[in-house]
């Protein structure tokens, strides 16, 4: 009988462990799901760029930028950030931003044009708190005054 029920535990905690481990892949995948997939993340860098070209203390920084290059790259980055399948593998926010000398001020206002595009979009606020926190480790390796 203690065989059998060992065994009915050791089964029991299996299936608890399975369950827990797809729960995390599940909530880590619900970001990327929440802001729309890929096609999501296109929006919305659509949208912020569209906000970056009409803002003129903004727009200069990226003067010397490729659009192609900056849409493609910034929805690889957010697509990792976000849980999603993509893995970033271009340049590090401290080689892409170094020479720009990006203040605290213009750094907030990228942050205002990167949220009203979500909001453009339709991004639930709690998903933008969560991109934010994601970008947010990223503020002391742009701002370089």
């Amino acid at each position: 009988m203690s065989k059998y029920f060992s065994t009915v535990i050791f089964v029991f905690a299996l299936q608890l462990c399975l369950g827990c481990s797809s729960q995390r892949v599940e909530q880590r995948e619900q970001l990327y799901a929440e802001i729309g997939g890929h096609e999501g993340l296109e929006n919305l860098v659509d949208a912020f760029v569209q906000r970056i070209v009409k803002d003129k203390v903004i727009l200069p920084y990226f003067a010397k930028s490729s659009v192609k290059h900056f849409k493609q790259g910034f929805i690889n980055h957010l697509c990792g950030l976000v849980n999603g399948p993509c893995k970033y593998n271009g340049d590090s926010m401290i080689d892409i931003h170094t020479g720009m000398n990006i203040n605290e001020g213009d750094f907030n206002r990228v942050v205002e044009l990167l949220i009203q595009a979500m909001e453009d979009v339709g991004i639930p606020y709690s998903s933008q708190n969560r991109i934010l926190a994601k970008l947010a480790v990223f503020r002391a390796e742009i701002i370089k005054i």
